[in-house]
């Protein structure tokens, strides 16, 4: 059984072959898309085991998706196909000065129609975290009663819920999302909000009286991502920074940071303090954004540890 388990949507991304509008675009790269598998796979190739749960379409997008995922190393025994509904997509649109879009084609998608039913309890009871994302519950009500049965596994099981807010305006509206996310942060272990999410959540543009407003619902532990900064960690009456790992170009920010909770995830199953923990999020997450595509920076343990000897500085191998 994995050590970590996660739930949520995957897709089948079309990265445009080029910059500018998609009515200009001719050629797409097929890839794959979802923050629970980005997740999972980072974890993987940290060392780790991880299972992803989850609906696809009885369909080529759906096996291509969870082939991929397997390819991995990922545990997909608990992914359940759809033969009533298709697996969803979505384009990403490049702009300059980072204006890009995406444009999601996911309603009424196999994932949106999970079910608690679809929940194996004792596959969840045999990990060692639960990890969420304010995405699935935004996709349809069965999605969110879904995330809510398996929070209630994970926790009378004495299993850690690490809770990652994700919001994603385009799937609900601003009210709904904030109510909901502030109640899976109520039952969080840890929260991972990005500095935006944090004042969405809380009004408070600071992301320190973001984060102990946050704290106050009841995480054990609050790390506000800041993105090229770090991180802020906010745990019992301590409230510190850490430091980020630079980049000299980001090519493509998005997965950095499920790449920065599987670097905590694996840091803390390895026994390592907090700071240590979160610092390995922020080099994984940083290295996520140097390569087009959501999984595909996703850094190797070799090369994350090398880079966390190297402190920063120059090391080349030959």
């Amino acid at each position: 059984m994995p050590e970590v388990v996660a739930i949520g949507e995957t897709m089948v991304l079309f990265s445009p072959v080029g910059d500018g509008p998609l009515r200009y675009i001719q050629h797409f790269e097929k890839r794959i898309g979802g923050a629970e598998s980005n997740v999972c796979i980072c974890l993987v190739r940290l060392g780790h085991s991880a299972g992803w749960i989850s609906r696809v379409g009885d369909d080529e997008f759906g096996r291509f998706v969870v082939s991929s995922i397997r390819a991995e190393g990922v545990d997909v025994s608990q992914v359940k196909v759809d033969p009533e509904a298709p697996t969803g997509i979505y384009f990403k649109e490049r702009r300059p000065f980072g204006l890009g879009q995406v444009y999601y084609y996911r309603k009424g998608s196999a994932a949106s129609r999970l079910l608690p039913d679809d929940l194996d309890p004792e596959y969840i009871r045999s990990a060692k975290v639960l990890v969420g994302s304010g995405i699935t519950p935004a996709l349809s009500e069965s999605c969110e009663k879904t995330l809510w049965r398996a929070v209630e596994i994970a926790k009378e099981a004495g299993i850690l819920f690490v809770f990652d807010p994700n919001l994603r305006l385009k799937l609900w509206p601003p009210e709904k999302a904030r109510a909901t996310l502030l109640e899976f942060a109520r039952r969080a272990d840890v929260l991972l909000p990005g500095a935006d999410e944090a004042e969405f959540l809380t009004g408070e543009a600071d992301p320190l009286a973001a984060a102990r407003k946050l704290q106050q619902l009841g995480p054990q532990l609050v790390i506000v991502k800041t993105g090229a900064k770090g991180a802020l960690v906010v745990e019992g009456d301590q409230a510190y920074e850490v430091p980020g790992f630079p980049v000299e170009r980001v090519v493509d920010p998005v997965g950095a940071g499920d790449a920065f909770a599987a670097g905590f995830i694996a840091g803390r199953l390895e026994g390592k303090r907090v700071y240590e923990a979160v610092r390995l999020g922020t080099v994984c997450g940083a290295l996520a954004t140097t390569v087009p595509g959501d999984v595909e920076g996703i850094p190797e343990r070799a090369l994350v540890d090398r880079l966390l000897e190297a402190k920063g500085g120059p090391d080349v191998r030959r």
